[in-house]
Parts: C-alpha cells; structure tokens; sequence
C-alpha cells in the first residue's frame, strides 16, 4: 500500500526545511527515515527538484582562459567573432578555458591542438586581464591569462588564413595598428595597450 495522498504535502514541507535551514545532508537523512513510512520515494523527488533549481547558471560564474599572442612581423594571430546584438565585429587571440587542476600554459598547449592541430611553445607571460563584458545580450567574466608563444611547425606562419577546427571561426594575421587606431576592436580589453609595451618575436 503507497503513502496516503495527505502525506505528500507534509514530506515536501519537511524536506524542503530540512534542506534549507540545515543544509542538504540533513534533507538526505529525512528521506530516509520517511522511507521507513513509505514516503522516501516522495521525499526524494522533492530533493532532487529543489537540487535542480540551485545549480549556477553558466553566465554567472567567472572563467578562467589561457590566450597565446603570436606575432609574424607587426601582425598579430586572432581569430573574428561577431556579436549581432551590438552590430559588433571584434577580435581575440586564440586559447581557451583553463580546465579544473591544469596549468594555464598546458591549457594553451591543449587549446592549439584542438583548434588547429599545432603545437606551440609558450614563453613569457605577458601579464593578467579581468574582462567583464556582456556578448549577445548575456552576461560574461572572464580572467585572461596572457602569454608569449610560437609555433613549433614554421609552415603555419605562412598561412593567411587558418580554419579552427572545433568552432565555426577562422583565425587569420591582423596588423595591431588596425587595434591601436580603433579601426578593429581587440579583446579582452586592456590588451592593446599591454601589447604597446611589448616587443614581439619576429617583429622587425
């Protein structure tokens, strides 16, 4: 025989309490005491709900990237995005997210290989940049982790234009006087201005 039909307010009511004033380990062992009643299958679904609707939305959380800035000569290596909600056009260095318990220079290692199938070497890090911007109408947070690198295979600088492999967009060479004279947008902010202080390999 199933849990009266008058228990399943009153389990939702306990769990949800529990849950919330003393945390989920003491909602888990409600369940299973109600289980004892026959309500615990009741009892769980109102956790699992509630478990549900306290995830944190992806926007929300900060992101740390790893981002290569290789130059050939006076251009620089950037793939273009577009945001259609600010009519915008825009750049960045290629990289990606920094992965739980792996270094900021392994992540750009990992990056390259899934973008483009090259491997790079990464010097110096240039330095740090806090993003915080909003892309299609969303809210974003980002900390960019910046460094030097080169690829190991030179046939790749002599590539116009390379397609990324996991992603819609193409990286192409963009001479930086296009970001330092406003013509083209470069992100993450701040970053112009630290390549103005910084002498790319290969530049002449």
């Amino acid at each position: 025989m199933g849990p009266s039909p008058w228990a399943v307010p009153a389990v939702g009511i306990v769990v949800v309490a529990l849950a919330g004033v003393f945390g989920g380990a003491w909602a888990w062992l409600a369940v299973g005491v109600l289980a004892v009643t026959g309500a615990g299958g009741v009892g769980l679904l109102v956790l699992r709900e509630r478990r549900t609707d306290n995830v944190t939305p992806m926007g929300h959380s900060i992101r740390p990237l790893a981002l290569a800035v290789i130059w050939r000569g006076d251009a620089l290596l950037v793939f273009d995005g577009r945001d259609d909600f600010k009519d915008e056009t825009y750049y960045r260095p290629l990289g990606g997210g920094v992965e739980f318990g792996e270094s900021s220079k392994d992540a750009l290692k990992r990056e390259f290989l899934e973008e483009l199938g090259a491997e790079i070497e990464v010097g110096k890090q240039l330095g740090v940049l806090e993003n915080v911007f909003t892309w299609r109408d969303r809210p974003g947070h980002e900390i960019a982790f910046l460094y030097d690198a080169r690829f190991t295979d030179e046939s790749f600088y002599g590539r116009e234009e390379m397609k990324i492999l996991d992603d819609p967009a193409t990286a192409r060479w963009v001479d930086v006087r296009h970001f330092r004279d406003g013509s083209k947008i470069l992100y993450p902010h701040g970053l112009v201005d630290l390549l103005s202080a910084q002498q790319g390999p290969g530049r002449r």
